[in-house]
């Protein structure tokens, strides 16, 4: 059974071809990569994540609780974001939070007792999987999981702040 904050892997089945377009429409807009990078985290159950500013418009896709999400631009409020993968698209600002989360992007990682692979291995963590970020410190990163383990684990393995 999957934890409540872990991704469903048909998070994107609503994406469809919106991604290319919002891809090829967001280059302009990108920043810079001397910019810091500024993420917020998917605040409720299911959040819709849309090709444009507006609840009218189509859902490109769909993001579940914590999801981190890096900020690309602001409208109003709305927020243009960008996940892990790339994908872009425009969530309203209420549904966001500034509570850190990080997205697992590797298979199998170990959660440590402490912020190096001397320590012992506590559990481990699989793609996909969304832990609340409690503190960072030398290229690692403290984390809680649904669960209510804590850890460390190296900040290249997730994705997020």
């Amino acid at each position: 059974m999957l934890p409540p904050f872990a991704l469903p892997l048909t998070r994107h089945l609503r994406r469809g071809g919106f991604a290319a377009l919002l891809l090829a429409g967001s280059i302009a807009s990108a920043p810079s990569l001397a910019q810091a990078q500024e993420f917020l985290s998917i605040k409720g159950n299911t959040v819709n994540i849309r090709a444009k500013p507006t609840t009218k418009s189509d859902i490109a896709w769909e993001l579940i609780n914590g999801y981190p999400v890096q900020v690309i631009a602001k409208q109003d409020d709305w927020v243009k974001v960008k996940d892990f993968e790339g994908a872009l698209g425009w969530v309203h600002l209420p549904l966001t939070s500034s509570e850190a989360y990080y997205l697992i992007k590797s298979d199998n990682v170990n959660l440590r007792a402490g912020p190096s692979t001397k320590h012992s291995v506590v559990t481990k963590l699989s793609k996909y999987d969304i832990v609340k970020t409690l503190e960072k410190r030398d290229g690692w990163a403290k984390v809680k999981t649904a669960e209510d383990q804590e850890g460390w684990l190296l900040e290249k393995l997730g994705w997020g702040w």
